[in-house]
């Protein structure tokens, strides 16, 4: 049916005439004869890159035949169908099996190709979303992307059309990943602001100055440092909805205080760990260490907070240190280096609060210390002013690249080529008369049933 709102030559149609639609199945995982063979088996996971070039796992032939598994040739558009990753969208690159969370579209010859129906259900992927049924894990079902309403373009218009995207959206995609590099960048720019910062070299008197700074280890910096309650002094049953301030590792990133994670306790329970309580600068850090020091300052005054366990809680006495200062230090990575020397565990690497206490640290004056931070603060500034600025840029780009889908799939990328090739929109080579020919030559081409004759 031509739509008066499509383009010239545009046919409303579904996306069940325009692809032989399938999906796969799951061999039982109970048998480990079905798996780790040669056949590529492929899982709503993979889905995501315009040509699919590998899968994450492969089955056997006998896997194939003992399931609904079934193989869908190379040049197959597959479009993932539940939960999270409805509407991820590739285009096989290999012959392939799916699980059943596939739906996988052959193109029609002639109707369309593989590159063009991949863009066409990239479009479409928010409109699958809206109609995905289910509360935790809702779905799309093969007759839904099968009755699912288009606007076909002339299949010479969709040519255009696929290659202009190409280049656009490949452009977009370059644009993306130099600025999802910034903030790798700015990570060690912050990293080598605080290598300045502890050397002295930030104060431009270079490494010969800090020599000249006293070393102290972090128990003589502290007025005091603890850990929290452990065990049955602090359980989850003692959380409430409302009540006193609960310091967890969720709370503690590197250089800043995430308040996502809201947890109370009681008043009573409050009064019995009140040894435990928070003062505004203190320094906060997480006993886990992996790839960074997560550490930040308590920012809250007349809050009442308490630590839970494995949040350390370092209190520093501030004749002798800027609590911001040593928290500069203690996420460096000069503190980093030696913390990761006295890291223990494998799955759930933690440094214990004797060993922090050890650890010695090159101190200056407090009016160095108060320059120091004042420069790390200025730069600081700019770094997250910039990182705020990429991120703007960055959600500017992730919307860019559906405008320009959507803008395709109106006609308005290829408006002036439709002016120009009027001859290639029109007649026969519409997609109306194109759907039309295909659906009598397929009708031609079926077998004519066979009447049964009546026995004697």
């Amino acid at each position: 049916m031509t739509n008066s709102f499509n383009p010239a030559g545009w046919y409303s149609t579904t996306l069940g005439s325009i692809a032989t639609w399938g999906s796969g199945g799951t061999p039982s995982r109970k048998n480990p004869e079905y798996y780790g063979g040669d056949v590529p088996w492929v899982k709503t996971g993979d889905l995501g890159p315009k040509v699919l070039s590998t899968a994450s796992e492969y089955i056997t032939e006998l896997g194939v035949k003992k399931s609904s598994a079934k193989y869908f040739p190379k040049g197959s558009v597959a479009i993932a169908m539940y939960g999270a990753t409805i509407g991820k969208t590739s285009i096989l690159g290999f012959d392939a099996t799916t699980n059943q969370a596939c739906g996988v579209g052959l193109p029609i010859p002639e109707i369309t190709d593989s590159k063009f129906l991949y863009y066409l259900l990239r479009n479409e992927k928010d409109a699958f979303i809206a109609k995905g049924k289910g509360g935790a894990q809702p779905n799309i079902s093969q007759t839904l992307i099968k009755e699912h309403s288009i606007a076909l373009p002339p299949l010479a218009e969709q040519k255009v059309i696929a290659d202009k995207l190409d280049t656009l959206l490949a452009q977009v995609e370059n644009t993306k990943a130099r600025l999802e590099r910034i903030p790798q960048i700015l990570k060690r720019f912050r990293q080598s602001v605080l290598a300045a910062a502890v050397s002295g070299r930030l104060l431009g008197e270079g490494e010969a100055y800090k020599l000249n700074w006293p070393s102290l280890n972090l128990a003589k910096l502290c007025i005091s440092a603890f850990d929290g309650p452990f065990g049955s002094k602090l359980k989850s049953s003692d959380y409430t909805s409302t009540g006193i301030g609960v310091v967890r590792l969720e709370n503690i990133k590197h250089l800043y205080f995430d308040r996502t994670k809201k947890t109370f306790v009681s008043e009573e329970k409050y009064h019995s760990l009140e040894k435990n309580k928070l003062e505004k600068d203190d320094v906060l850090f997480s006993s886990f260490v992996d790839e960074e020091i997560r550490a930040c300052l308590f920012p809250f005054d007349n809050q009442r907070f308490i630590n839970k366990a494995d949040c350390f809680c370092l209190r520093i006495d501030t004749e002798m240190a800027v609590p911001k200062f040593f928290l500069y230090v203690i996420t460096s990575q000069f503190a980093y280096t030696q913390i990761k020397e006295h890291v223990q565990g494998v799955t759930r690497p933690r440094v214990n609060l004797k060993i922090l206490k050890s650890l010695e640290f090159l101190v200056p004056p407090i009016s160095e210390q108060k320059e120091i931070v004042r420069q790390v603060d200025q730069l600081f500034t700019q770094a997250d002013r910039i990182e705020q600025q990429v991120n703007n840029a960055l959600a500017r780009v992730n919307n860019l690249a559906q405008s320009i889908l959507a803008k395709a799939f109106r006609g308005e990328l290829t408006e002036q080529w439709r002016k120009d090739n009027p001859d290639l929109i029109s007649g026969e080579n519409s997609a109306e008369a194109l759907l039309e020919r295909i659906k009598a030559e397929r009708a031609e081409a079926k077998p004519a049933k066979r009447s049964r004759k009546a026995s004697a």
